[in-house]
């Protein structure tokens, strides 16, 4: 866990005893800034505001999810930006990441200049049709899980939130396989980079796809959430919490069985219930 990922803070507790002094732990939140380089070009993609800690697994992982890259093969390397001119707490804010090649107008998507925060992903990206245009196929994994093992997988997640019992104040995305085994859990204060934190490190390890796997969200299901989960192959995505409409919409065309509000022994599904076994 990065020491920067968190802050201590003053306040003061109220109670029916009256009030006191106090200190609390919050989750830290600053900004990342994402340049692209190929060959002597640098351009900005994109400024987000994120939990640090795992800065280039988000940067891989957000790439991946955008279609700028589609493999770990794409990109030469990642780094902190070396500026000299910048205060030695903003370097660690920059992110470089190298592509293979030497130039940057030939890849897909540069046209637009995001920005994106800790509450919403990436604005303007909605349609089924732009996922089907990119080249992705609806995914076909046979494996099945029962409900024991998933209402099971809750409790693993938060027991494996080191963060989020700090500070009470986190999103997470963890992956498991088809045995209940957590394999690997991200947290961040904006549910979208915690996703991109998790399929950068699967990008890096060079464990993609992840078609074998289930994804567990700690929160609601959205758009943009499937559609990065499906970039990567995971074929089952369950949440605590509610999906929304287009949420349904990108796992029924896609073949990604959803279920959604994951809380105690209960849970509904709402696309593709063969992966599940009764």
């Amino acid at each position: 866990m990065s020491q920067r990922a968190k802050r201590r803070t003053l306040t003061r507790k109220v109670g029916p005893g009256g009030q006191r002094p106090a200190s609390d732990l919050l989750a830290a939140e600053e900004p990342l800034e994402l340049r692209l380089c190929a060959g002597e070009n640098s351009r900005t993609l994109a400024v987000t505001m994120r939990t640090p800690g795992q800065d280039f697994e988000l940067v891989a992982g957000f790439l991946l999810a955008e279609g700028v890259i589609r493999s770990r093969d794409d990109l030469k390397g990642l780094s902190y930006c070396v500026d000299n001119e910048l205060d030695a707490r903003q370097r660690y804010n920059i992110v470089n990441a190298d592509l293979r090649g030497d130039k940057l107008s030939d890849l897909p998507g540069l046209e637009r200049h995001f920005f994106t925060n800790s509450a919403c992903g990436v604005c303007g990206r909605s349609g089924l049709d732009n996922l089907e245009a990119r080249g992705l196929k609806p995914l076909t994994p046979d494996f099945q899980v029962s409900p024991e093992l998933l209402t099971g997988l809750p409790s693993k997640l938060r027991e494996a939130q080191g963060l989020f019992e700090l500070t009470g104040g986190l999103h997470a995305a963890a992956l498991f396989n088809p045995n209940g085994e957590l394999l690997a859990l991200r947290e961040d204060v904006g549910r979208h980079n915690a996703l991109d934190k998790l399929l950068g490190w699967a990008l890096l390890e060079d464990k993609l796809p992840l078609s074998e796997h289930l994804l567990l969200l700690s929160g609601r299901s959205s758009y943009e959430l499937l559609q990065k989960a499906l970039v990567a192959g995971v074929s089952f995505v369950a949440a605590v919490s509610a999906p929304s409409s287009l949420a349904v919409d990108v796992a029924k065309r896609f073949g990604i069985t959803l279920v959604g509000f994951l809380r105690g022994e209960t849970f509904n599904i709402y696309a593709n219930e063969e992966r599940l076994k009764f």
